[in-house]
């Protein structure tokens, strides 16, 4: 059961790898089929069919996001930046990034804005697919709590007033023109100067993407005692002037402190469901005595962000308020 997810996922893998090493030998469709095993047309009806997209259109379309950040970040030639994702000249390059994209390479280097790229697919995600964990192993590591002042800044984002849980959000947002997840992150991912971004190609906090959950009176009841609006966006400088996309919000976020909850490194397919209940814990029984402290539920507009990144932590770092 779900073994060409798995086959997929493995394919998904070595096309963002090999677009990082500029590997364009075994970024080819002959070369990744063979790696399954199956012959080409095989491979491509089954990814048509479990990813909904021609391999053709995926890989060209991946090629160019990555591409699109090297132009946009970078001072490489674009000339340079077309030989490097396997574009047969500058001309091909620049035609497929404006059907792509509506702009050039050369004015969008100029003049960056919101575009919708298309980010890494997981057609094998054990929670999604209703898996759960493997094996349920235990996760043994700490959790390190600490506090922090983080600079005033702003979040752009989109919030749903009704889910529960990351699932319920991409769920009940795909039924919103123009805010469902590939839609929004694709956005999100295009965005320049993102406080968070590490460089990452996973649709996650490593590419500077937060869950987050805000304080507010028409939200929902959550389990924390307050109600609340969820919220997924990126953290942004406080002078940021870019164009913000007609389907998100910017929110100012001033300076305040922060208690951080941070697990470490785990693996996704056997450890997730424990480091969530593990911080959770954390989080319930953490003792103020001493502190001057207490996590602030009352204040609206207060944001606690969810950094998910299963390769280096996964940490809420949640709002707190002096107490007398």
């Amino acid at each position: 059961m779900y073994e060409w997810q798995r086959q997929i996922q493995r394919i998904v893998d070595e096309i963002d790898d090999c677009i990082k090493r500029h590997d364009d030998e075994a970024l080819t469709l002959r070369a990744l089929s063979r790696t399954l095993g199956y012959s080409e047309f095989y491979t491509t009806r089954k990814f048509k069919e479990i990813s909904g997209m021609q391999f053709r259109d995926y890989l060209r379309r991946r090629k160019l996001a990555f591409a699109l950040k090297e132009v946009r970040d970078g001072s490489k030639s674009l000339l340079n930046i077309a030989v490097e994702y396997g574009f047969s000249s500058h001309e091909a390059f620049t035609r497929a990034f404006k059907s792509a994209y509506g702009v050039t390479p050369s004015e969008y280097r100029r003049r960056p804005r919101p575009v919708v790229l298309r980010t890494k697919i997981n057609p094998f995600d054990r929670y999604f697919l209703g898996l759960g964990e493997i094996g349920m192993l235990k996760s043994t590591e700490d959790i390190k709590i600490y506090f922090v002042t983080i600079p005033a800044h702003k979040f752009l984002h989109v919030k749903n007033y009704e889910s529960n849980g990351y699932w319920d959000f991409w769920q009940k947002q795909s039924l919103i023109p123009g805010q469902d997840c590939e839609t929004v992150c694709g956005l999100l991912d295009s965005i320049k100067g993102k406080l968070d971004d590490d460089g990452g190609s996973e649709v996650n906090s490593g590419s500077g993407q937060l869950m987050a959950y805000m304080n507010d009176p028409d939200g929902r009841l959550c389990d924390w005692g307050f109600p609340r609006t969820e919220c997924y966006g990126v953290r942004l400088p406080a002078d940021y002037r870019g164009e913000v996309p007609p389907q998100m919000l910017m929110a100012d976020i001033p300076e305040a402190e922060y208690l951080v909850f941070e697990h470490g490194p785990f693996d996704y397919e056997q450890e997730n469901r424990s480091v969530e209940e593990k911080i959770e814990k954390a989080m319930a029984d953490f003792d103020f005595s001493d502190t001057g402290c207490c996590f602030d539920t009352s204040t609206p507009g207060r944001i606690i962000y969810l950094y998910y990144d299963p390769e280096r932590y996964c940490k809420y770092v949640r709002p707190v308020r002096r107490v007398e």
